[in-house]
């Protein structure tokens, strides 16, 4: 009889965590997204292996398509700073998140274009795109996630060609008035088992050196 019970609360505890699973992942009920490299098209769950000189620059794309109006912050994050730099895009730095608000039914075009210094050369590390959305009426978070956007190999070598135009950079004055367009928006939460692994890539990569 105790087996019993215990192998039926094993069955309802996994139906339930079933249930929460479907029910958090609200990807093409609440937003929808198409990600491009270099201005190459990816699936969803493709993540880009570019080999890269130090400094050499190269385009990291989301197309975000929100069926509600929402807050949607976001930023681009590393492991450690100082690995990569923002040469042009929505955000001005790795790790700072910028907001606005999002129409019902449209659609916004976020491009950065980056660059490796020579922090990590000879080694591969990867750039997530943290992403936060919150109802516009209640404040309430609807989305809180993040995934690797790419994933490249810094050679040792020096990129000799010319950087892109950073005509593109939002002012200070802008970026203050993107992130003071929702007060009711909340900074992107990292998760524990990212943290984790930050930790041991980092441990890893100094205890081979």
């Amino acid at each position: 009889m105790k087996l019993f019970l215990i192998i039926l609360l094993l069955i309802l505890g996994s139906i339930s965590l079933m249930h929460i699973g479907s029910a958090s992942n609200p990807y093409g009920e609440i937003y929808e997204y198409d990600l491009y490299f270099n201005g190459k098209l990816l699936d969803v769950s493709e993540v880009p292996h570019p080999t890269l000189r130090i400094g050499e620059p190269f385009k990291v794309r989301v197309d975000f398509t929100v069926h509600q109006k929402c807050y949607v912050s976001l930023m681009l994050s590393e492991i450690e700073n100082g690995n990569f730099e923002i040469v042009a895009g929505p955000t001005s730095k790795m790790d700072d998140y910028g907001t606005e608000i999002l129409d019902k039914s449209s659609t916004k075009i976020y491009e950065w274009t980056i660059k490796p210094t020579d922090k990590w050369s000879g080694g591969s590390l990867p750039i997530d795109l943290v992403y936060q959305i919150n109802d516009f009426e209640t404040g309430d978070i609807l989305v809180n996630s993040r995934f690797t956007i790419a994933y490249p190999y810094i050679s040792n070598e020096y990129y000799e060609g010319e950087a892109p135009a950073s005509e593109t950079q939002p002012t200070q004055e802008q970026q203050a008035s993107e992130n003071s367009s929702s007060p009711t928006a909340s900074a992107p939460a990292f998760s524990l088992v990212t943290a984790i692994l930050a930790f041991a890539l980092v441990f890893f990569r100094f205890s081979h050196r």
